[in-house]
């Protein structure tokens, strides 16, 4: 590692303006942010240069001022897989100084540049002198480690394709791949909080497939289970990677589309529904259901819906009326 710097008095303002638009500090005042400031250093970096190891013990929290880093994990076979890019104004390194667990990844300089530390001891001297400060970096890091997790390309999947067993009951659905129930109610308020905050639309839909119950009791459940599959494959493929796919339970799936207006989720939930009656998976079958079919209910916030009780509401209420007029269609809230 190069040379480091005091953030003294000399040069506050310059950093100020630099961590005012980084995201874990973008609750605290200046005041607040130039007292956090104090506790840093800022080190030049070269690439190649390893800022920790894969279960060394955590130390330090890093902010990237300059370049990029990168995580890395060990697979099976001994290699190192990259799983993750840190930009300047991304943090990481938080969850080992914070729960005290050793670091899950090798963290290295992919572009030389600068990054901040925070030491963990100098973290838990804000935490117990400035506690409304430290609340509110807590908060905002929790945030951001969520928004990482949900990302369909970035970590937890990463993770997931590699062999982390665990961590993809914990989250994913086992027959289809979608995120599962408990994921989808964890996470979307933050997804809420994300659309308030940058200003931006988040959309949702709510979707059944119609009469499953008749087609799991008239074909049985290796049928159903197939047609469940087809079905999460059919919504995947009309989604983008910033959307989310979950399976709240049976035959009910919950599709969350940030920076997405109630326009635009209507004519993504139509496409779905166009591919879905596509689907002959039941044509050879002799019995009451032959065709496949599917209802949804958008909603979107700011456009329907101003707090996450109404946006939920609203998607189910208009999923209930895409059914009662018959099935086969998509309805959106007023």
């Amino acid at each position: 590692m190069g040379y480091y710097v005091p953030l003294d008095i000399i040069y506050m303002e310059n950093a100020l303006s630099f961590f005012q638009n980084v995201h874990i500090f973008s609750s605290l005042t200046d005041i607040e942010i130039k007292t956090v400031v104090k506790s840093l250093k800022l080190s030049s970096t070269k690439k190649g240069d390893i800022l920790c190891r894969q279960g060394d013990e955590g130390k330090i929290l890093y902010i990237v001022k300059e370049g990029k880093a990168a995580g890395a994990i060990k697979l099976a076979g001994g290699e190192q897989k990259e799983i993750v890019e840190f930009n300047p104004g991304d943090f990481f390194g938080e969850m080992s100084i914070i729960e005290n667990v050793p670091r899950s990844a090798t963290c290295y300089v992919k572009e030389s540049g600068s990054l901040y530390k925070l030491h963990k001891k100098d973290f838990f001297k804000i935490i117990e002198s400035n506690p409304q400060i430290a609340i509110k970096i807590m908060y905002k890091m929790l945030n951001i480690t969520t928004q990482r997790l949900r990302k369909t390309g970035g970590l937890v999947s990463d993770m997931v394709r590699w062999g982390d067993a665990a961590s993809k009951r914990a989250i994913t659905d086992e027959l289809t791949g979608a995120y599962n129930r408990r994921f989808l109610e964890n996470s979307l308020e933050d997804f809420l909080i994300d659309a308030k905050t940058g200003g931006k639309p988040f959309s949702l839909i709510m979707a059944d497939l119609d009469y499953f119950r008749e087609i799991n009791e008239a074909y049985g459940h290796e049928t159903g289970d197939r047609v469940i599959m087809e079905a999460a494959a059919v919504f995947k493929s009309k989604l983008n990677e910033k959307d989310i796919l979950a399976r709240y339970g049976g035959d009910e799936f919950t599709i969350l589309l940030p920076e997405t207006s109630i326009d635009e989720a209507k004519a993504i939930a139509e496409s779905i529904r166009q591919q879905m009656e596509k689907l002959d998976i039941l044509k050879d079958y002799d019995g009451p259901v032959t065709g496949f079919s599917t209802s949804q209910g958008v909603s979107s916030y700011p456009e329907t819906a101003k707090d996450l009780e109404s946006l939920k509401k609203q998607a189910d209420k208009a999923l209930y009326a895409a059914k009662e007029a018959g099935r086969n269609r998509v309805m959106c809230a007023k």
